[in-house]
């Protein structure tokens, strides 16, 4: 297997807490990531939550492909107010793996999160899934602060 890490960070104008309740709902992930069109399933066991969640891509802008994962979030409110982190597994079809991290911390007028993502693949799949996955990265930071900024 091959793999790779991306790190995004970013700012939003919302306290550690929100982001925090936010990233540790499935459900929202839903248009938060831009490849996700549905969770279902959900499995909650203590601060553990399984789920499946359907990616779909499109190729040529026409051809759908709706790609079934499983997914494991497990969520961490330890240090909450100041900070908390939320990670987990997905299992992808094609034996594509991806641990994901979101550490949030307190930052001036709200907080500053760092996504990271270490990606695992067969030969002949990293520079393709790293590549949604780099995209998908960027598009949540900005789908996330608009879901959770506040109104000036």
């Amino acid at each position: 297997m091959l793999s790779t890490e991306l790190k995004h960070t970013f700012q939003i104008a919302a306290p550690p807490e929100e982001v925090f309740a936010h990233l540790a709902e499935p459900l929202h992930y839903v248009g938060l990531s831009p490849l996700v069109v549905a969770v279902r399933d959900v499995r909650r066991n203590g601060g553990t939550v399984n789920y499946t969640a359907v990616e779909r891509f499109r190729f040529l802008g026409v051809l759908r492909r709706d790609n079934i994962i499983d997914v494991t979030l497990a969520a961490v409110p330890d240090g909450l107010p100041h900070s908390a982190e939320i990670f987990g597994e997905v299992r992808s079809p094609g034996r594509v793996r991806m641990s994901y991290r979101f550490a949030i911390d307190r930052h001036e007028a709200g907080s500053v999160v760092t996504d990271t993502l270490h990606l695992r693949t067969p030969p002949g799949l990293l520079r393709f899934a790293a590549s949604q996955a780099g995209a998908v990265q960027r598009a949540r930071a900005c789908v996330l602060t608009d879901r959770l900024a506040r109104p000036v």
